[in-house]
């Protein structure tokens, strides 16, 4: 019987609406997964999240097609799970950190070659966009205060917002506006109220 109530509601719908509708549905989810990390008062809560999120935002963007967003969320789940386990695989070595930009500046290259983005002026500009989001978070990420990794977040999330607002992905604007609100929530509530206690305390 349920069967058939589905089979019904995936022909009413159509079956490529019906996958972008369930492709947004695991869209928001990611995004509260991701808004919710900057709340968190430990490092490893921060990229946990983070992790669930990159890893539904990749189901996410390959389900719409959307290649390069896909690639570049598969690769944020590989950073998070090296980071978080920065102590046993030790982050903390300058390698790590070139071997993850060369990534992502591989990924930009393939945007002009393998996905044959017109290569001019603006298109440079636009797309280098994520790439100074996504380094940031990988500073963010070799960070051990949650303080400075919610500072970097002001670095990476504006880079993604105005990436997405000239790509009017209506979707990733709201989920970038609100992360900078979480992240400026966040800092108000945890880091704020640390530094009056430290001047309290002094």
């Amino acid at each position: 019987m349920y069967g058939i109530i589905f089979k019904n509601i995936f022909i009413l719908v159509g079956g490529k609406q019906f996958v972008k509708v369930v492709a947004q549905i695991i869209g928001i989810v990611a995004m509260v997964f991701n808004i919710c990390s900057y709340q968190q008062k430990q490092q490893r809560g921060i990229i946990a999240l983070q992790l669930l999120g990159s890893v539904l935002f990749t189901v996410h963007f390959f389900m719409l097609n959307a290649y390069m967003g896909g690639l570049l969320n598969a690769i944020g789940v590989i950073r998070a799970i090296v980071f978080l386990y920065k102590d046993k695989l030790k982050t903390e070595h300058v390698l790590w950190l070139i071997g993850f930009i060369a990534i992502y500046v591989a990924s930009y290259i393939l945007t002009f070659t393998v996905f044959n983005k017109q290569f001019d002026i603006w298109n440079a500009m636009i797309e280098s966009l994520p790439l100074i989001g996504m380094t940031a978070t990988t500073f963010a990420f070799r960070s051990r205060t949650p303080k400075v990794t919610r500072l970097l977040g002001l670095v990476s999330s504006p880079s993604w917002l105005v990436y997405n607002l000239i790509s009017l992905s209506i979707g990733a604007i709201f989920c970038e506006v609100i992360s900078l609100g979480s992240i400026l929530v966040g800092y108000l509530r945890l880091d704020r109220e640390k530094m009056k206690k430290g001047d309290q305390n002094a």
